[in-house]
Formats: C-alpha cells, sequence, structure tokens
C-alpha cells in the first residue's frame, strides 16, 4: 500500500511541477497536418495554413474528457474571442482520447476552436510525450508566429496558467507589430 501511494504521489507531483519543453523559443515549430474537430465536424488542420492568418497557439493536452483538460479547454474557450481578435487561431491537440475530439469539441471547446488528434510522430516532434504514459501528450502549450518560430513556450501539468501566458505572448507579438 506504501509503494501505491508513493507511486501516486510521485506521479501527482511530476504532473503537477513544471518542466522544460524541449522546444525552445526563436525555434522553428515543426510543420503538420492532423486529422481535427470543430464544433463536431472534422477536418485537416494545417499548420501552415493557420500560419498564413496569424500567430497560432497550439496547446497540447493529455487527454480529452479528464479533469484538467476538461476546465483548461473551458478557459480557452473563454478567451478565443480575444485571441481571435489579436488574430490569432488556437488549436488543442492532444494524443489521448483521440477518438473522442469530435464530441469534446462540441461540448468542452464550447465549438470555440479546433481540437486535434496527434500522433506519436507529432507529440515527438513537439517534445511534449507524457513520460508516465507515453500514449498521451502532456501538457506544453506553444504561441507560434507566423514565419512559424515559436514564441512562447510552456510546460505545466497544472493547467492554470496556460492560458494567460500565451494571451500575454501572443499580446506582446502584436505589441511590436
Amino acid at each position: 500500500m506504501k509503494l501505491i501511494l508513493a507511486g501516486v504521489a510521485a506521479f501527482a507531483l511530476a504532473a503537477a511541477s513544471p518542466a522544460l519543453a524541449a522546444l525552445k523559443v526563436g525555434d522553428k515549430a515543426p510543420d503538420f497536418t492532423a486529422k481535427a474537430a470543430l464544433a463536431g465536424k472534422d477536418f485537416d488542420f494545417k499548420l501552415a495554413k493557420a500560419l498564413k492568418k496569424g500567430p497560432v497557439v497550439l496547446y497540447f493536452f493529455p487527454a480529452a474528457y479528464t479533469a484538467g483538460c476538461t476546465a483548461e479547454a473551458h478557459e480557452f474557450a473563454e478567451a478565443t474571442p480575444e485571441f481571435e481578435k489579436l488574430g490569432a487561431t488556437v488549436i488543442g491537440v492532444t494524443a489521448g482520447n483521440v477518438d473522442r475530439i469530435k464530441d469534446f469539441s462540441k461540448e468542452h471547446c464550447r465549438d470555440k476552436f479546433a481540437v486535434a488528434a496527434a500522433d506519436k510522430a507529432l507529440i515527438k516532434s513537439y517534445d511534449v510525450v507524457l513520460s508516465m504514459k507515453p500514449e498521451w501528450s502532456n501538457r506544453t502549450s506553444y504561441v507560434i508566429a507566423p514565419d512559424g518560430k515559436i514564441l512562447l513556450s510552456y510546460t505545466d501539468g497544472n493547467f492554470a496558467g496556460h492560458v494567460t501566458q500565451t494571451m500575454d505572448a501572443v499580446k506582446a507579438y502584436k505589441a511590436k507589430k
């Protein structure tokens, strides 16, 4: 029993503590196309196409329909109109529960932004493999400039700071324009 509790405590600590994402500010973001859903409708999300419109807020989350990921989706949904006013596109990406992204896009993203299904190659290219559950992605947010360079790289198992961090990065980018 003590061993189980120690394992649970270690997982909770690892999931909640900040870590550094491998892709750094100034790095070129890997281009990708992924199956996605917006308002329950399937489409192919293409990063290159989204970047032609302005910066992209690309946030990875562990799995649809988990408590933290649902709360994070609600926060991004509330903030999406402000991101749009700044010319930014929001896209949530997960490697967990990818078979449920259509419903998740309607229910928890509130039809405000798209959610994409990440395959192993995508989560590896952005170095967002969740160490405790390698088939899932960890909680990492990137803001990518239209030229493909990373403006923000933020990893934290706690969802609470991701909207603020990404919004601040988009505002700073727009202020320099």
